[in-house]
C-alpha cells in the first residue's frame, strides 16, 4: 500500500506499508482521487492540528489528507450496508486511529463516506468532503441560513468559498454576496453570488455593510476583523471562521457577545450526503483547478499554501 506520509522536518516521502483486510467494522477503499486542503500541510507544519495529529493520532509514519473518493474493495464482518464495488466519498479521522488519506487505500468505518451516485465522477466526488462539508456545516448548521436571508462570504473563490456561494444560493435559497479579488469576480458571479464585492478596492467590510445585515458572515481567509465581521450581523446571525488556527482568530471567538463560531469539518454520512446530492442535481459544481499525481503531493501542498488557488486541487494515485 503506497501512502505519502513524512517525518518531522522532512518533505513528503512515498512509502510502502502492508496491506491488510479490515478490521470487523471498517471498510477498505481503494482510493482514486483525493482532494487538497490547507489542513493538510498545517497538519506537516504547524499549530494545534499538528499536535493534536500526533497526541491522538495513529503511530508514525504519518500519513497526510482526509478527502478521498474510490471504490470499496473489502468490507468487516459487521458492515451491512456496503459492499465490495460500491463506490463512496470520505473522509479519513485521526482521532479514530486511522492514518490520511494520501494513499491508494484507506481504512475507514462506514459512517465516514456517502455513496456516490452515478452522476458524479470519482475525480468531483474526491474534491467534495473537506471543503464541501465546512461549506454546509457554516451555513446551515451554524448560520441556521434559511431562504430569503443574507450570506456574506469572505473569500468566495477559494476552495470553501466557491462551495459556501452556490451553497448558500442554489441550495438553501439565500441573498448571497462574495468577496474576492477582481480578477475572480465573474467566476464567483457565475457561482450564483448576487453582489461581489473587490478586496482590493477599499474597505471591503465597510462595501459589504451596504448589502448587509446578514444572518452569517463566513470568513473563509481566517483574517478579516472579527469585530468588523460580527458589526454586520442581523440579530441572531453567527461569525463563521473558516480558516481560524492563529491564535488571533481563536481570540475572536471569546469576545462577547459570543456570536463569532470556528468550523473544523467533520464528514459524516448525512453532511457528505447534503453536498454530493447538490452536486448530482446540478446545484453545486466542483471547479478542480489542477489534478497531480500522488507523487507530485508536495508541489501541490506548495501551490495550496500560497493561498492563491480559485478552486480545488486534487491528487490521483
Amino acid at each position: 500500500m503506497a501512502q505519502r506520509s513524512f517525518a518531522r522536518g522532512e518533505p513528503l516521502v512515498l512509502t510502502e506499508l502492508p496491506t491488510r483486510d479490515p478490521h470487523a467494522d471498517e471498510i477498505r477503499v481503494a482510493v482514486k482521487a483525493i482532494g487538497v486542503n490547507p489542513v493538510d500541510w498545517k497538519m506537516r507544519t504547524m499549530g494545534p492540528l499538528r499536535l493534536a495529529a500526533r497526541l491522538i493520532g495513529p503511530p508514525p509514519p504519518v500519513v497526510v489528507g482526509v478527502d478521498f473518493a474510490g471504490v470499496v474493495d473489502a468490507v468487516g464482518a459487521r458492515v451491512a450496508d456496503l459492499a465490495v464495488g460500491d463506490r463512496v466519498v470520505g473522509g479519513t479521522d485521526f482521532s479514530r486511529g486511522q492514518r490520511g488519506s494520501y494513499a491508494d487505500t484507506v481504512y475507514v468505518r462506514p459512517d465516514q463516506v456517502c455513496p456516490i451516485p452515478p452522476e458524479v465522477d470519482l475525480e468531483t466526488a474526491g474534491a467534495l468532503p473537506v471543503a464541501g462539508v465546512t461549506a454546509w456545516m457554516s451555513l446551515r448548521e451554524i448560520g441556521r441560513l434559511d431562504p430569503g436571508e443574507r450570506a456574506l462570504v469572505l473569500g468566495a473563490s477559494g476552495g470553501v468559498g466557491q462551495f459556501a456561494v452556490q451553497i448558500a444560493k442554489r441550495v438553501l435559497g439565500g441573498f448571497v454576496v462574495g468577496v474576492c479579488s477582481g480578477k475572480n469576480a465573474a467566476l464567483v458571479a457565475s457561482l450564483g453570488a448576487d453582489a461581489v464585492l473587490d478586496y482590493e478596492h477599499g474597505d471591503i467590510l465597510a462595501q459589504a455593510r451596504a448589502c448587509g445585515p446578514y444572518q452569517v458572515v463566513i470568513d473563509c481567509v481566517g483574517s478579516y476583523s472579527g469585530a468588523g465581521c460580527r458589526a454586520l450581523l442581523a440579530r441572531g446571525g453567527r461569525h463563521v471562521i473558516v480558516s481560524g488556527d492563529s491564535a488571533a482568530a481563536i481570540a475572536q471567538l471569546f469576545v462577547p457577545p459570543f456570536s463569532s463560531k470556528a468550523v473544523l469539518a467533520r464528514a459524516n454520512r448525512e453532511r457528505l450526503g447534503h453536498v454530493v446530492r447538490a452536486v448530482a442535481e446540478g446545484k453545486v459544481k466542483v471547479n478542480i483547478a489542477q489534478r497531480f499525481a500522488l507523487a507530485d503531493a508536495e508541489k501541490a501542498h506548495a501551490l495550496s499554501r500560497t493561498g492563491r488557488v480559485a478552486g480545488k486541487l486534487v491528487l490521483l494515485p
